[in-house]
């Protein structure tokens, strides 16, 4: 009996080929008729801009090159489907050998989703203005600095910090700052 959950799963692919594989997918989703087993596939980018030429160019930027999030009910027809579209190279937590893959945690799927905007959950923080926090996690990950100001809205917060012997205002989401005393 196969268990009836919806859960997200990690699929390996060819890099830079993630939405091309995505597209592929969707479209075999909805051809075999599996539109019960497989729900949302995702590739995880956020936008950056780039100075080329001395013009801003937005582009996307993959958060995790080679790889796709599917949420899918892990069905035999489900798995093979989704192991079988071009480009897939497999499911990542399958020790191989037709065994079935172990879904990502609520906890990862929850971080990627408010990294990437998609969160509906709120971060529920123990800091305030004026607080001293350290930031966990990016380029300025290690750093302690003071909250200046809170955004409940977009979930982050402006911290100054010390870069270059200068206060420098930097803006850091909820999930990636932790009170420090």
């Amino acid at each position: 009996m196969e268990d009836i959950v919806k859960e997200w799963y990690v699929v390996n692919t060819y890099a830079g080929h993630e939405n091309r594989v995505k597209e592929n997918l969707e479209r075999r989703v909805e051809t075999m008729g599996l539109e019960n087993n497989l729900f949302r596939i995702l590739v995880a980018e956020e936008s950056e801009i780039e100075i080329k030429n001395g013009k801003k160019v937005e582009r996307m930027r993959n958060l995790f090159p080679g790889y796709l999030f599917v949420e899918m009910i892990m069905t035999d027809e489900a798995w093979y489907v989704v192991r079988n579209t071009p480009g897939v190279t497999g499911f990542i937590g399958s020790s191989g050998g037709g065994a079935k893959p172990f879904p990502v945690s609520a906890d990862e799927i929850e971080t990627i989703f408010r990294r990437l905007g998609l969160s509906e959950n709120k971060v529920v923080v123990n800091f305030n203005v004026n607080d001293h926090v350290r930031i966990l996690n990016g380029p300025f990950s290690g750093l302690e600095g003071v909250v200046e100001s809170m955004n409940d809205e977009s979930q982050s917060a402006v911290v100054l910090t010390t870069l270059f012997g200068r206060e420098t205002p930097t803006e850091i989401a909820y999930i990636d700052l932790e009170k420090t005393l």
